[in-house]
């Protein structure tokens, strides 16, 4: 196979350890719904900003006005511990060597990440100097796992999807790919397992960015 056009990687768990407790965070969101809704809602396994966005729609059937307030202060919420997380946060050491030598090799580099660019600036202060592409929350026409997150950043790059590498650390990862006619790679530097991603037939699985830009490497991919 050819080189590949560009590697789009995925950030909190992929290119840096940053201790976000997603649960912990739908708590919080439930007790702010409390205020809003009739009874304390409870937490499933929605993502925290889908779920928050689906108790916004339930309060604005009551009240219109208490439902956007609702969405204010959960956003509030959900962005003040994000940045509490990118302070106790770290890249892994991997990652830059990753970047510099994707450059090298004359292969475009990008990050997309449903957090927002204030917290991944945070951990990694240089990202917009050290990629191609980097599609925060913020910025993102949809986020992940709808493929608008990656189309946008493959977009500034003007890489084809089928000649492009989405890396993540969370099944969502692999999906967006997937649902961009992308090549899909899993790490396990996150919450998962190599055995939680063989349902969805990944094309790559490593431990960690590093050994899969091995992988690459062996193929002749990178």
């Amino acid at each position: 196979m050819d080189k590949l056009e560009a590697v789009i990687f995925d950030f909190d768990g992929t290119l840096a350890d940053v201790p976000l407790d997603f649960d912990f965070m739908k708590t919080k969101i439930a007790a702010l719904g409390e205020v809003f809704l009739e009874e304390r809602p409870t937490p499933g396994d929605t993502p925290a900003l889908e779920w928050l966005e689906e108790l916004v729609q339930q309060a604005m059937k009551w009240d219109e006005d208490e439902g956007k307030e609702f969405r204010t202060r959960g956003q509030l919420v959900i962005t003040a511990m994000e940045l509490d997380a990118a302070r106790e946060g770290k890249l892994f050491d991997f990652t830059r060597p990753t970047f510099e030598m994707l450059r090298e090799r004359g292969i475009a580099a990008g990050v997309i990440t449903r957090n927002i660019s204030a917290a991944v600036r945070v951990v990694f202060p240089e990202i917009e100097e050290m990629t191609e592409a980097f599609v925060p929350r913020e910025i993102a026409t949809r986020v992940k796992p709808d493929p608008a997150h990656l189309m946008q950043a493959l977009g500034c790059i003007g890489a084809r999807p089928e000649r492009s590498l989405m890396v993540g650390d969370h099944p969502m990862d692999v999906q967006t790919a997937k649902n961009a006619g992308a090549m899909s790679a899993a790490v396990t530097t996150g919450r998962m397992t190599a055995a939680d991603f063989e349902p969805l037939k990944p094309d790559f699985i490593a431990g960690d960015v590093g050994e899969l830009m091995e992988q690459l490497s062996q193929k002749g991919l990178v």
